[in-house]
């Protein structure tokens, strides 16, 4: 695992940004064609804003979604797909963009998109670590041995308060239990992963993730496996390493 750090969380951003258009292009010269999957959350706000910038023939490109609640309508201000519609899909022309639908029966949307990205190899991954370390909604403990590509997760406290924190629910009860999640095995199926990590209520669990052990409890701790992942910091999110 590389690890970056930059002055401010815009620089973060646009480092993550031309990294990972650089990858999709390499992929789109050697094969055509690219797939990659991208993350949600106030971690992204940056690095989309710059993504959608690159010079990149989007129409080759082949999107995944990372994770999204179970029962929460796309209206809603927390809607992940609400989210990357805003903030990417409406943005580039890409061909095409495999959405959670949160609001289908799980186990059969989880069977649908286990059939569409079993047929892509993912040449870069963007995604975040959240405050209690998860990748994706896999919370502590994750299950680091399910060969599904998308699973449904219960969502811990800590997770809940988060979403909750970061202002995208009124009060903590209206945060949904579950949510629809890409495996901790699939994301780590990803050639490349670029990992954004700003803001100091990041600190902690970067120092679990960077110097503590491999282990189920800190999932985002699973990285240091993969060779190909950069992890990109702020001054506040690397400021206890």
């Amino acid at each position: 695992m590389n690890i970056i750090t930059k002055q401010n969380k815009d620089e973060l951003g646009e480092y993550a940004a031309k990294q990972g258009a650089v990858l999709i292009n390499k992929a789109i010269e050697e094969s055509g064609c690219a797939s990659i999957i991208l993350a949600t959350g106030a971690s992204q706000f940056e690095m989309l804003d710059h993504l959608v910038k690159q010079e990149v023939d989007w129409s080759k490109v082949t999107c995944f979604h990372l994770d999204e609640y179970i029962g929460l309508t796309e209206s809603h201000p927390a809607s992940f797909r609400k989210y990357l519609k805003e903030r990417f899909y409406s943005k580039v022309n890409v061909k095409e963009f495999h959405f959670i639908n949160g609001e289908y029966d799980p186990e059969v949307e989880c069977n649908r998109l286990n059939n569409l990205i079993s047929d892509h190899n993912i040449c870069v991954a963007f995604i975040g670590i959240g405050e209690n370390g998860h990748l994706a909604f896999n919370d502590p403990p994750a299950d680091f041995d399910t060969e599904q590509p998308y699973i449904i997760v219960r969502l811990d406290d800590d997770c809940r308060a988060q979403q909750f924190n970061e202002g995208w629910f009124p009060d903590l009860e209206s945060v949904p239990y579950r949510a629809i999640s890409m495996s901790i095995k699939q994301i780590l199926k990803s050639q490349s992963i670029i990992c954004t990590v700003p803001d100091k209520r990041k600190a902690k669990a970067v120092l679990n993730t960077v110097k503590g052990d491999v282990t189920n409890l800190v999932p985002a701790s699973i990285l240091k496996k993969h060779k190909e992942t950069v992890l990109i910091l702020d001054k506040m999110s690397a400021s206890l390493l």
